[in-house]
């Protein structure tokens, strides 16, 4: 069980609360003494000491120099050892493929980024493990290296089933037993979850979500989902599809929001508007800042799309910022203002909008910060266990 557990009380279960305390003490504020630690905990210094040699000894703190203060003895410094462990985040989207591993401090240590060319579920299976032992060959690791693997991926998780549900943009994806495949082959167990949950993970954590309340992200790519984050907590909903905006089907036409405001819509719209391919959603943005008519008339009917979706996001959440992301995201230059106008119209409600600040590796990243928020505890008992 975790230190975090109702436990009775016992001698090494309060030898262990000490050492997680100081731990987690050096990996948010450290380098830090044994005085400075004594005095921040309230532990008293022999009991600091001998919770540092024991972190030490698991190899989970290590000395990080020394301080001479203007009088007194020099002082030892500390700090958490963030190669103690190493998470293995992945992001599996129609396009592209992301991988990254990190160690407990939350540094990439490796990655990689590659077109998606599968053209079946197994086809893509067998590129994400490949890409994910490549990576993490090149950060030195094996399997066994990795404590948390968390992948991101369109659609929704069924726990039940072992399998993604309602995942459009990657056919077959939703077959049972696909991802414990992925897991066997790696070697390492895998956690999924929605990629705009993650991407809205990682915004709040590294990016523009920061400090936010209630934060929303708004994913725009292939698809379209948005991600809620609460004081922290992220909001899945009772089935884990909290956020799925883009299966909404939209009065007086047989279509969802998805296949009318994402990437693909744009191309669609800007067609039958007259461009003419080969056309991508970037090269239509391209086009309207250079002031051609057709894409900037495409952009248009993009805000007013999306618009109507920040409205609804605002009236059911409140939230005091929402973050455009995703593909579509990386033109916020001219999706914003409009934006904020097309939002004013609908709804009373003023969220701040922002562009992410990840960009493509959102995604990645807040699969990253999902695995440290497990894998730190894993490593600390696993280490700890291991020289009780």
């Amino acid at each position: 069980m975790s230190v975090h557990g109702q436990q009775p009380w016992n001698r090494q279960r309060l030898r262990s609360n000490n050492e997680w305390l100081l731990l987690e003490r050096l990996r948010l504020h450290g380098p830090l003494s044994r005085a400075q630690l004594a005095r921040d905990t309230g532990l008293s210094k022999p009991t600091v000491s001998a919770a540092l040699a024991a972190l030490e000894l698991a190899g989970l703190a290590r000395e990080a120099g020394r301080f001479a203060p203007d009088r007194g003895r020099t002082a030892v410094l500390y700090e958490a050892d963030p190669a103690a462990g190493h998470v293995l985040g992945l992001d599996i989207g129609r396009a592209r493929l992301r991988v990254a591993v990190a160690d407990l401090s939350g540094r990439i240590v490796a990655r990689r980024d590659l077109p998606n060319r599968g053209r079946s579920a197994n086809a893509v299976a067998d590129a994400v493990v490949a890409a994910a032992r490549e990576t993490i060959a090149e950060a030195g690791l094996t399997a066994a290296g990795i404590a948390r693997t968390v992948a991101g991926s369109p659609g929704v998780w069924d726990e039940q089933r072992r399998s993604v549900q309602l995942a459009a943009n990657l056919p077959g994806w939703g077959r049972p037993g696909l991802f414990d495949r992925i897991a066997e082959s790696l070697g390492t167990g895998v956690a999924v979850a929605n990629d705009a949950n993650l991407a809205a993970v990682g915004e709040y954590t590294y990016g523009a979500g920061a400090s936010s309340r209630l934060f929303v992200y708004l994913l725009v790519g292939t698809g379209l989902g948005v991600g809620v984050v609460k004081d922290g907590e992220l909001l899945t909903g009772a089935h884990g599809a909290a956020g799925e905006l883009g299966l909404l089907r939209l009065p007086g036409c047989d279509a969802t929001l998805e296949q009318t405001a994402s990437a693909d819509a744009v191309v669609r719209t800007a067609l039958g508007l007259g461009m003419r391919r080969p056309l991508t959603a970037e090269k239509v943005f391209a086009r309207a800042r250079s002031g051609d008519p057709l894409a900037t008339e495409t952009v248009r009917q993009e805000v007013d799309r999306l618009g109507t979706a920040l409205a609804v996001v605002s009236a059911l959440l409140d939230p005091d910022v929402v973050v455009l992301g995703g593909g579509i995201g990386r033109s916020a230059d001219l999706l914003l203002r409009p934006l904020e106008e097309a939002l004013h119209e609908r709804s009373p409600l003023r969220p701040r909008l922002e562009a992410g600040r990840l960009g493509q590796d959102a995604v990645l990243l807040g699969a990253v910060a999902t695995a440290l928020e497990t894998a730190r505890l894993d490593v600390f008992e696993r280490r700890t266990a291991a020289i009780a």
